[in-house]
């Protein structure tokens, strides 16, 4: 098999697996009580909290473990809106994660926000002209995802975190932690997923900047000093630890010679979002006349697995918000397909992959065309 859905979860890494190994047998305790038992696994929380915040530049104090990425969005949005002062006018962009999208419908719908959504050029970028434009003095926050899980590409946040000043500026970073550095962002919040870095599933961060009120979504024993609510996942945060701090070997060559023997090899395909601002291990393509979900079928006939497009929308069948909103007319965005590699591809992985693309898009035309 070989695996080109690293976008949507990795594999777990064995030394995230050793790591985390003692903390689901031997050293089971709570980190909040206070025998031994206790303070050993709270020992390793802190630990983990430590080497996590050396590896992004920032404190530990404004570390919370959360779930996950989605827990982490919804903490962000809800918790920076809801706490601030200046009002409850939210910016964000038209190609975010659902996890951001919703948590803004939520606070539109039952907490009086109001929301500006920016649109994107034909290659996926936020304009830092029209994020000044939407700045108001009620705005609370601003909150641009730093790299798209659908078509890869990378916004400047830096840039736009720049032109944002003093306002609030949260940044999705689940698709480009361990690929890209975060230490020179400029946000006030980061979100991380661990289950893109080679960690379990279930354990996530969301980097707080110190000072920022934030409003807990979760209400209980006070744990994150009472940021969020409930026992941590002690062994979760150790993986999650050694996941972020173990730096992906980048496929950056091999992406570009998928996305050059596709572009070659398949006529009418073209690359969504852009070609040069783009993570290092993401390609995704549009194959017009075919349907993305019968060549991602084909294609694993042939023992490929990759995706038709985000993992994170379970059941839907509708076009992608993403593709509609760089200009991607709503049949053609039904023909997506996204590959997204790591460390371990190598290129007579890529040149297989190039060969069975072009028999499937080639045998899935066919097929809608009799």
């Amino acid at each position: 098999m070989i695996y080109l859905d690293h976008a949507a979860s990795t594999p777990v890494r064995r030394e995230v697996l050793e790591a985390m190994w003692p903390y689901l047998t031997g050293e089971f305790g709570n980190p909040s009580s206070v025998h031994t038992v206790g303070e050993s696994a709270l020992f390793a929380l802190d630990q983990a909290r430590a080497a996590i915040a050396a590896h992004l530049g920032v404190r530990p104090a404004e570390l919370i473990f959360t779930s996950g990425g989605t827990e982490s969005d919804n903490l962000a949005v809800k918790g920076i809106v809801l706490a601030s002062q200046r009002g409850r006018h939210i910016i964000t962009s038209a190609i975010e994660h659902e996890a951001i999208l919703e948590s803004i419908d939520y606070l539109v719908r039952f907490h009086g926000a109001t929301a500006t959504i920016l649109p994107v050029n034909e290659q996926g970028l936020v304009s830092p002209d029209d994020l000044a434009a939407a700045l108001r003095e009620d705005t609370a926050l601003v909150t641009i995802q730093h790299a798209n899980n659908e078509i890869g590409v990378v916004q400047d946040i830096a840039a736009l975190a720049a032109v944002a000043g003093s306002i609030p500026f949260h940044t999705d970073a689940v698709q480009s932690a361990g690929w890209l550095p975060l230490n020179d962002l400029g946000a006030d919040a980061i979100t991380i997923a661990g289950h893109k870095l080679g960690t379990p599933k279930g354990v996530g961060l969301l980097y707080v900047r110190g000072g920022l009120p934030l409003e807990p979504l979760l209400h209980g024993g006070g744990q994150e000093r009472g940021r969020r609510s409930g026992t941590e996942n002690v062994a979760g945060a150790v993986g999650l630890s050694v996941g972020l701090t173990l730096a992906h070997t980048s496929p950056g060559p091999l992406r570009d010679l998928l996305i050059d023997g596709v572009l070659a090899a398949v006529p009418g395909a073209f690359l969504t979002g852009s070609r040069s601002a783009r993570l290092p291990n993401h390609a995704s393509f549009c194959f017009p006349g075919t349907s993305g979900e019968a060549v991602l079928l084909e294609l694993e006939r042939h023992g490929i697995v990759c995706s038709s497009g985000s993992a994170c929308a379970a059941g839907s069948d509708e076009p992608s918000h993403v593709l509609l909103a760089l200009g991607i007319d709503a049949a053609v965005a039904q023909t997506a397909v996204r590959f997204t590699l790591d460390g371990t591809t190598t290129s007579d992985d890529v040149s297989f992959v190039i060969e069975r693309v072009a028999d499937a898009v080639a045998t899935v035309g066919g097929l809608s065309t009799r």
